[in-house]
């Protein structure tokens, strides 16, 4: 992945994405450059508009389209609710007892 990244920070920065600048960009990340990978991505990417390519990209949405929003609901009862806020206070404070029995182990 970080050969890509170097490759689109010189795209970005508008120098040539050739052997000599993905290495200069892997080797100031850290990164020590596969003479193999560096080749290949230089190679592959000599077809490709790179432009085009951020253009499509960014026009695909990341993720897919929410459903539609479900039937409304019939009101609960007060009771149910009621009921519910119990239940739901009981297990909070009975999440909160074992948290606490678990931080006395850990001091």
């Amino acid at each position: 992945m970080e050969y890509v990244y170097a490759a689109l920070l010189l795209h970005k920065a508008g120098k040539e994405i050739n052997e000599d600048n993905v290495k200069k960009v892997l080797s100031a990340a850290g990164v020590n450059p596969d003479e193999a990978r560096v080749k290949a991505l230089v190679t592959a990417l000599s077809e490709v508009n790179i432009d085009e390519v951020l253009k499509s990209a960014t026009a695909m949405p990341a993720a897919p389209t929410a459903a539609a929003p479900a039937a409304p609901q019939p009101e609960e009862k007060p009771e149910a609710k009621k009921e519910e806020e119990k239940k739901e206070e009981e297990e909070k404070k009975e999440a909160e007892e074992a948290l606490a029995g678990l931080s006395s182990l850990f001091g």
